[in-house]
């Protein structure tokens, strides 16, 4: 009895595919638009947008310039955004403000081209040029809609791609520190700072540079030294002045104590061979 009813089922199933199947090859090839129309409609209605799409790009040359044309182009673009084809989604939502500038849906529509290059942001290590363009869309978006219902959104879209951004230069910063190049690595960490001045890390940057700057003066020929040893005092000192309560102190005066001391004995070696010749 399990059985029968499963294969019932099955072919319940098959018959109803079968027959959409039929209804949307009679549908395409008729020259019934308004019918056509309706049933891209009722296919967008019930999520199937791949199909819906198909029969709405067919309908946009004899729509346009219609009515109807800026209903049919608005779930034109949204079955792009919603199969997840965020290149031409954000393509058409940008050609529909050209296009209808003065729709009530502008700022609606305005907002999804710049989420459109959200969507489109890749995981840190790859390239992040459209998590800027994201930002400066969005950026864009505010100033044209500043009292608009999405603000609150964009601006949290804003944050995380500058997270995003924040924590890729991070770890370019830390892998020139793991390989040794100190130089480079006190500047990054240095740069990340100016970059993300309200991060709440913005001090473990400057410990990572005092850091990076002490082990550049250690490793450097006995003539250079001394100056970067200063460099270093000179980071902490800094240090000490924008970041008195935090966590970090300690080590930033390890680091101090350490740099001190290095320019204290390099003096003393200096004042030696000053004095023996």
């Amino acid at each position: 009895m399990r059985k029968f009813l499963l294969y019932s089922s099955l072919f319940a199933l098959i018959v109803v595919a079968s027959s959409c199947n039929n209804e949307l090859r009679r549908i395409e090839k008729s020259n019934n638009f308004e019918k056509k129309l309706a049933y891209a409609d009722k296919l967008y209605s019930k999520k199937k947008y791949n199909t819906a799409q198909t029969l709405y790009q067919d309908l946009l040359q004899v729509y346009k310039g219609t009515e109807k044309f800026e209903g049919l182009y608005y779930n034109y673009a949204y079955c792009s955004y919603y199969v997840k084809d965020y290149v031409q989604a954000a393509f058409h939502f940008k050609n529909y403000l050209d296009v209808f500038p003065n729709s009530p849906r502008a700022v609606e529509i305005d907002y999804m081209q710049a989420y459109c290059y959200y969507k489109q942001s890749p995981k840190v290590s790859l390239d992040q040029t459209n998590t800027m363009k994201a930002i400066a869309q969005m950026q864009t978006f505010i100033n044209n809609y500043p009292q608009a219902e999405k603000v609150p959104e964009a601006n949290l879209v804003i944050e995380l791609c500058r997270r995003k951004l924040e924590l890729k230069e991070f770890n370019s910063a830390e892998l020139y520190y793991n390989l040794g190049f100190y130089k480079a690595a006190g500047i990054a960490f240095k740069n990340l700072m100016r970059n993300y001045p309200d991060s709440d890390k913005s001090d473990s940057y400057k410990i990572m540079a005092i850091r990076a700057y002490y082990n550049y003066a250690k490793n450097s020929i006995e003539e250079k030294q001394k100056e970067r040893y200063e460099t270093v005092v000179s980071e902490y000192m800094d240090f000490a002045d924008h970041y008195p309560n935090s966590k970090l102190k300690a080590d930033a005066e390890k680091f101090y104590t350490l740099a001190q001391n290095n320019i204290k004995s390099l003096e003393n070696e200096q004042n030696k061979e000053k004095s023996n010749q």
